[in-house]
């Protein structure tokens, strides 16, 4: 975070410009993946779900480390191959179009996870016209009690997945078929999972599950796919899920469950690129309304909308700013609670509510950490037409970058001229 700090503290003192940006540690980043690869059990491949954060300088950190990359559409197919033309590719996700699967086996799959009987059949029709074979995995919507955690995407009615009732006939079906490969299946089934035993019991009852399948039908499969739901707690930032008591118990549980032969495969996302991101606003005023204090910041749920999405108030540090550029004195609150709100013209445009603060002035900067996952990526960025924010990737084994935003740019360009 030190790092962070010191930039912002020489952006700051060199641009009087209100700051709004994503702030990247991008050796943070690879210190943190290369130790979940030293530990992760011999027979575990780890892809990452990119879903979380797509930027190419964070793909492009991470190609060299993890196993792959697991995607949700053409177009992150398409950013996979634009930063690496072999990193291997699992392609997931409900609905996918014709297009979509055509346009991944031109770029080439390393697994397709299919979510319905229809969808089978149309790869099926597309694998046999194009004369090749297509690796699949089935993703199973399990029966029976699972895990709680904060999303569940199995164990319910949920758009995800074969319903484990009708699982016998596709598995059947999939068999059948000439030019598709059953090479094992998948299921994952929560998000957010801050227990690594929790997690272990979750894995092993995937692997009774296949086992009976394997045996039931006469399979040789090569995968079982655990999915992502490793999670972070964005309430105690302190109290991380524990990866290496995780690695441990998995790599006893799979010797003695996992079905001989098959490779387990996870699909994580928020857990590795989480903790190196930053999201790095300045207050823009302070004000009083009914008795609360509200700072009201430079940017909002537009560019940050995790705090609403997963409806939590989200950490944040103050980073004082000495410059104070006005005439007229410089608004502060002392010893007080203060919610912090966005520039949008709504009352749920809130990242953190009554937050004690031992003293906040306008002009200050806050720091939101754990901001590198479902951030950017899953925020309305056009709503009201704000400028987007900077995004800035910090590395001190080569230089940083920093990516502004291009109508930004276009538009300082407008006003210089």
């Amino acid at each position: 975070m030190q790092q962070v700090i010191d930039y912002l503290h020489r952006r700051k003192k060199a641009n009087p410009k209100p700051v709004c940006a994503f702030v990247y540690d991008l050796d943070a980043l690879q210190t943190h993946v290369s130790g979940l690869m030293k530990t992760l059990p011999s027979r575990c491949r780890l892809f990452y779900a990119m879903k979380a954060n797509s930027e190419a300088p964070i793909l492009k950190a991470l190609a060299p480390l993890v196993h792959g990359f697991e995607v949700a559409s053409l177009g992150e197919v398409r950013k996979v191959r634009a930063i690496s033309p072999e990193a291997p590719i699992i392609f997931g996700g409900p609905g996918k179009t014709d297009e979509e699967i055509e346009g991944a086996i031109d770029l080439g799959l390393y697994l397709l996870h299919v979510e319905s009987r229809h969808e089978l059949q149309r790869i099926g029709r597309i694998a046999h016209r194009r004369g090749v074979e297509v690796p699949i995995l089935l993703r199973v919507n399990l029966h029976g009690a699972l895990p709680q955690a904060t999303l569940a995407m199995a164990g319910r009615p949920t758009q995800f997945g074969i319903d484990e009732a009708a699982l016998p006939d596709l598995i059947r079906l999939a068999v059948a078929l000439k030019n598709v490969k059953l090479a094992g299946f998948h299921l994952h089934s929560l998000s957010n999972q801050l227990d690594p035993e929790q997690h272990v019991r979750l894995i092993a009852l995937y692997c009774a599950r296949v086992r009976r399948w394997i045996e039931t039908f006469g399979l040789k499969i090569d995968y079982i796919n655990a999915g992502g739901g490793v999670g972070v707690n964005y309430a105690d930032l302190t109290r991380q899920f524990d990866w290496n008591c995780f690695s441990e118990r998995l790599a006893g549980m799979l010797q003695v469950e996992c079905p001989p032969g098959a490779g387990v495969l996870f699909e994580c996302g928020r857990y590795l690129t989480a903790a190196c991101g930053y999201y790095v606003t300045e207050v823009l005023d302070i004000k009083q309304n009914h008795g609360k204090h509200y700072a009201i910041i430079n940017g909002g749920s537009h560019h940050f909308r995790l705090p609403a999405a997963w409806q939590h108030s989200h950490p944040f540090s103050i980073v004082p700013v000495a410059r104070w550029d006005y005439p007229f004195s410089r608004p502060e609150l002392l010893d007080s609670e203060v919610t912090v709100a966005g520039q949008l013209c709504t009352p749920k445009d809130i990242l953190a509510r009554d937050v004690r603060i031992s003293r906040l002035r306008i002009g200050d900067l806050l720091l939101f950490p754990y901001a590198g996952a479902y951030g950017w990526s899953i925020s309305c960025h056009d709503f009201l037409s704000h400028p987007h924010p900077d995004h800035i990737y910090l590395s001190e084994t080569g230089p940083a970058a920093d990516k502004t935003d291009p109508r930004q740019a276009a538009a300082r360009r407008s006003r210089r001229d």
